[in-house]
Formats: C-alpha cells, sequence, structure tokens
C-alpha cells in the first residue's frame, strides 16, 4: 500500500499535512509524545498509551522492524502514531515483519513526514490537547466537527477498557511468595520481574474486590500501570484502603502509584504535558542515589497535599527535571510506589531493585 496524503488537526485549530502510516483511516486521542530513541514496539504496546496519539521524537520510525516477543500486552494500544520518517524497509535479522505490515495487522492509523520537532514545542508550550489524524480525508471542517466529540483525557476511566477480562496466574504455583496483582493495564514485563524473583502471580481484573483478592492469599498486592484519570477510578482507591488495612506488603507502579496516593486521602492532578521517555533522572532521598527512568504518565500526586501530610506520607523519589513526585511510602505500613517503570522495557535497569524491595518485605512479612 502507497502512503496518500494525511492531515494531523490539533484541538486548538493547528494543522500539519504529511503522508499515511499503517492504515487508511481516521483516529483520535490525546497527542503526547515519547522521547525514547529505541523500544517503539514495547511503546506501541504499553497498555498505559490506550486512547493517546503518540509522537515519536526520533527521527527514524520503523528502521529494525518489529518482532512477535517484543511487546507489552496483546496488542498495539496507542491510538496513533505520529512521525518525521516511517521506515517500510527493515534491516534486523530478527525482525519478523515491517512496521507498515504490522500497523496494517493491528488496523493502526498514523502519519509520517511532518514535523515532529514543530509538534512537540507546540505541546510543551500549549499542553496536552486531543488531536485527530486521518488519510481518509483531509476536509478540516469535517475533522474538526469529529474532534468536538473527543472526550478529554482528564476525568476518563480507562483501565477496565484494557484490563484483563478473566484472571489469569504465572510462575510455579508452588512458589514461596504469592502476588496478586490488579490489572489496570500492566505491562507483560513487569510481572515477569516478579515471576524471576520467584513469585507466583495472579492477576485479577482492574475491578476485582478486595474480599476476592484476599482469597487467593497472597503475601503481597501489587497496583500495576494503566491508562486514564486515577481520579475517576474510586472503586480502585476502595479497595487499595482495604488492602492497607490488611497490612500485607502493596507495590504501586504509574497508576498504581496514583491510586496509593489517592487511598491516603493525597489528590492527584492533570499535568501540562506529561513524562514519556527512557531518560527522566530520578532521585532516591533514602538512599541518595540518582536513577535513569523509563517514564510514561500524564497525572501526577499532588505536592502540595503530601508536604502537609508529612505524619503519613514519605516521599522517597523527587524527578530532577522538574522536581515532581515519584515514589512515596505509607508511614506505618509495608506499602511503597513509583510513578515510573522500574522494569524498564524499554529502558535502562537502574531501577529493577523496587522488585527487589517487594520480595524483601514479601519475606519479611511472612516470617
Amino acid at each position: 500500500m502507497q502512503p496518500v496524503p494525511a492531515v494531523l488537526l490539533l484541538e486548538d485549530g493547528t494543522v500539519f499535512h504529511g503522508k499515511s502510516a499503517g492504515k487508511i483511516g481516521t483516529t483520535t486521542g490525546e497527542i503526547c509524545f515519547n522521547t525514547g530513541m529505541t523500544g517503539y514496539q514495547e511503546i506501541f504496546t504499553d497498555p498505559s498509551y490506550f486512547g493517546q496519539l503518540l509522537v515519536a521524537t526520533n527521527a527514524h520510525i520503523g528502521n529494525y522492524g518489529t518482532k512477535n516477543s517484543e511487546v507489552e500486552s496483546e496488542n498495539i494500544k496507542i491510538a496513533g502514531l505520529i512521525c518525521k520518517n516511517f521506515t517500510w524497509q527493515f534491516s534486523r535479522q530478527q525482525a519478523t515483519e515491517s512496521i507498515q505490515e504490522y500497523f496494517e495487522q493491528e488496523n493502526l492509523v498514523g502519519i509520517s513526514d511532518v514535523d515532529t520537532r514543530a509538534i512537540v514545542r507546540h505541546i510543551r508550550h500549549k499542553g496536552a490537547m486531543n488531536a485527530i489524524i486521518s488519510s481518509e480525508t483531509t476536509d478540516l471542517d469535517e475533522l474538526r466537527k469529529q474532534l468536538t466529540e473527543v472526550p478529554p483525557m482528564e476525568g476518563l476511566e480507562l483501565a477496565s477498557k484494557v484490563s484483563t477480562a478473566e484472571p489469569y496466574t504465572l510462575g510455579d504455583p508452588n512458589a514461596a511468595l504469592r502476588v496478586a496483582v490488579l490489572d489496570f493495564g500492566t505491562k507483560r514485563n513487569i510481572l515477569d520481574c516478579m515471576v524471576e524473583r520467584g513469585c507466583f502471580v495472579k492477576v485479577f481484573p482492574a475491578r476485582t474486590s478486595a474480599e476476592t483478592l484476599k482469597a487467593f492469599d497472597p503475601d503481597g498486592y501489587f497496583l500495576s500501570n494503566g491508562p486514564g484519570d486515577p481520579s475517576s477510578m474510586g472503586y480502585a482507591v476502595e479497595t487499595a484502603r482495604h488492602i492497607l488495612r490488611e497490612d500485607k506488603p502493596l507495590f504501586g507502579i504509574c497508576l498504581g502509584h496514583q491510586l496509593l496516593a489517592l487511598a491516603v486521602d493525597i489528590p492527584t492532578y492533570k499535568m501540562h504535558h506529561g513524562h514519556r521517555g527512557i531518560n527522566h533522572p530520578v532521585k532516591n532521598l533514602v538512599t541518595g542515589h540518582c536513577e535513569i527512568t523509563s517514564q510514561n504518565h500524564g497525572f501526577g500526586v499532588n505536592p502540595d497535599a503530601i508536604e502537609k501530610a508529612a505524619d503519613r506520607v514519605e516521599v522517597t523519589h523527587v524527578n530532577l527535571n522538574d522536581q515532581t513526585v515519584e515514589g512515596i511510602r505509607v508511614r506505618g505500613k509495608n506499602a511503597f510506589s513509583v510513578q515510573y517503570h522500574p522494569e524498564a522495557s524499554p529502558g535502562p535497569h537502574d531501577s529493577r531493585y523496587l522488585f527487589d524491595e517487594f520480595v524483601r518485605l514479601m519475606r519479611e512479612a511472612k516470617n
């Protein structure tokens, strides 16, 4: 399939013209950008991106093809792709197909040959907003009409749309440690990091009750990453409160971090344009060490509220770019969380020690 003219229209009226990438069609979502230079397939399949149009800042996307094993979920989760060079040909021997073939199979609409630097600068200045990509029509009036019907990300509950429909297990059933995972859009490599450390993991749908989780008799609980506005997930906040009262080790990542904060009455907020990339510097305030981290989030935990609740919540990690809260610990509980993705798929492995810490807490609590 040869590329055809395509258009990107932003909510504020800004327009970019380019060429089609992937399936011919129209798609909408909140526009965001990722600064990673590699790992595009892992990024495309990260459920935390559900409902978002992704701007790739690296100049070449598709140059190393795609591979069936390099996914973080069962299918592509981004709503659409915006890139500079969409490369059909690939040179990696291990690749199974081109990115164009991959997108056609996954029914993903994208646009290429646009000035991604200008788009990113615009988002950084104006903030995240809804947008529409189309390669089936370039009628801006029609696209504006469609765009007005797209709901804002703030207030959207999306986790239940990407969560597993049925519980499933990973690892050795006879393992010494059992972990109950609340799936709000978890990545496969997060689960693998726990299995590799000797855990038997059972993954539950997002709306699973605390009673059902407890019936699994876990040694610890995990609140996963995922998409959408955490403040719209009252059901998950209540479940987290039940888990805290049980006082078993609890670990949260990304959306799970925000839900843990809400469970102890720390509010969240919509960020101007979020953090997405694999090079974000974070300082561990407990050890004094710095980590280069993988991140993907558009909401954050309110730092002023945490400061007022210092007797209940301790800040353990901060972002060195903008001082946002990257990790917390609930005082008097075996509960902690981080805003970033310590499994680092893609990204550096600086933060995988957090899984070791989770395992240590479970072992100590069990003994």
